[in-house]
């Protein structure tokens, strides 16, 4: 392989070829691929690419169309994302989409108000939309690029027929793959256990190649292995950098589909928060034998999410958790109360009682000004067990009605591990279902004392 050899031998072979050949061979997608890069052989329908972020599946994915294109195989596409705008910026105008990837002598014509590639020997290629399964209705197509199925919209809808929506987009796909004789569809996405993936998995047309972010470290940003150290020993990590498609813990409240389906999409707007709060699930000690001490952010404002008319919803932003000294725990908290504009701080005070109030309320800026005794501030006692103060909540993220803003990888694997029978405390959990009861007014099991200004 050319990238293993010393980088004298790769200037003097690069030095050796002619500038059509150099050209050539900059292209040749059988010369630079891995070999988990490249289609299984033998018959199959879908090729479903699991692998970890910068595995390289959007190369793939593009390689493949452009390869079946210029072989004659393939004359009438779909290229398939989870919005009309990922389709448009990752699977044709990306760093590894259609454009960047095709030779200038046999580059498509793209023409974004028709959705249209086209290539010089007349295939064409268009662009949907899985977020709306009707597109599909109608066309034809002897191929097809489903990019990321498994961030697909996974909610179920009575208007799918209780189908999640990005069911319901891939059995219209599949309905229209019925020209030539041998249509078939590459699905490249990160594992997610999400209905969809999972049908996909079991299908028997279905070919499987997985691999994992290492696979392809060396093409990737030397600082983005300071990404992947926060991620490595979660259970994220080993769905978003391994490729594993990790199944829910049976009797868990929660699992990543459910999260991942009201997960906040960047390009919406947040609306303006009714209520934001910190919430802090203080440990016993800082040492590394110790609890990390929990501490986040949630915040409540009326929206339309669900395409009806608005309602409360609840929106976690921000997970601070770690091993603190008190005084550090008290000012990250405080700090996070004034960045966060926040109108109130709950803190569980089993354990530490009066002290953990004590504790924020000392809390000084370098200047001298107490900023902590002018913290709107809760304390929270657990009367009743976890499972009872963790069911309602539970149950707001089944209604739709919580929204992750970004992704919290600790905080979301304790969510998904965590079942009632356990005995252990998760820290970051707690703050979570202590700040969702404060926002929501749900109080079982929660003796409130009076709140001092």
């Amino acid at each position: 392989m050319l990238a293993l050899l010393p980088a004298s031998e790769r200037r003097a072979f690069w030095a050796s070829l002619s500038d059509e050949e150099a050209a050539a061979l900059e292209y040749d997608w059988l010369f630079w691929a891995r070999a988990n890069q490249l289609p299984p052989s033998g018959a199959w329908v879908t090729w479903l690419v699991q692998a970890g972020r910068g595995f390289g599946k959007t190369r793939i994915g593009a390689e493949w169309v452009r390869t079946e294109v210029e072989a004659g195989r393939r004359g009438r596409l779909a290229l398939v994302g989870e919005t009309a705008a990922d389709a448009r910026d990752v699977m044709v105008e990306g760093e590894s989409g259609l454009l960047a990837i095709s030779p200038p002598w046999n580059r498509p014509k793209y023409e974004p108000s028709k959705r249209r590639l086209t290539w010089p020997n007349g295939a064409i290629a268009t662009t949907y939309s899985a977020d709306d399964p009707e597109q599909f209705r109608g066309p034809q197509f002897d191929g097809a690029w489903a990019d990321e199925v498994g961030k697909w919209h996974s909610a179920r809808s009575k208007e799918e027929g209780g189908l999640t929506r990005a069911e319901s987009a891939w059995s219209n796909l599949m309905m229209g793959l019925r020209l030539g004789q041998d249509p078939r569809c590459v699905a490249t996405s990160t594992p997610r256990p999400t209905p969809l993936v999972k049908a996909l998995v079991k299908d028997s047309t279905t070919v499987i190649t997985r691999g994992t972010t290492y696979d392809n470290l060396r093409n990737l940003s030397p600082s983005f292995r300071q990404v992947i150290a926060r991620y490595e020993g979660t259970r994220l990590g080993r769905q978003e950098l391994r490729g594993e498609l990790l199944e829910d813990v049976e009797g868990a409240l929660w699992t990543f589909g459910l999260i991942d389906a009201a997960r906040w999409r960047p390009e919406r707007k947040l609306p303006d928060f009714r209520r934001v709060v910190v919430a802090v699930d203080p440990a016993g000690g800082s040492g590394e034998r110790n609890d990390e001490t929990g501490i986040g952010v949630a915040g409540s404002g009326m929206c339309s999410c669900k395409g009806e008319k608005p309602e409360l919803h609840y929106f976690v932003l921000q997970d601070a958790s770690g091993r603190y000294s008190p005084d550090g725990w008290a000012r990250r908290a405080v700090r996070l109360y004034q960045e966060r504009h926040a109108d109130r701080m709950v803190a569980e005070a089993n354990y530490g009682g009066e002290m953990v109030e004590a504790t924020v309320r000392a809390v000084r800026e370098p200047g001298g000004a107490e900023v902590g005794k002018r913290v709107s501030y809760r304390s929270v006692h657990a009367t009743r067990g976890k499972r009872l103060r963790a069911e309602p909540i539970a149950a707001l993220y089944e209604q739709g009605l919580v929204h992750h803003v970004g992704l919290f990888p600790e905080l979301e694997d304790q969510q998904c591990q965590w079942t009632p029978d356990a005995d252990y405390s998760p820290d970051r959990l707690d703050w979570l279902v202590w700040a969702l009861t404060e926002l929501s007014g749900t109080d079982l099991g929660v003796q409130y004392a009076p709140s001092i200004w």
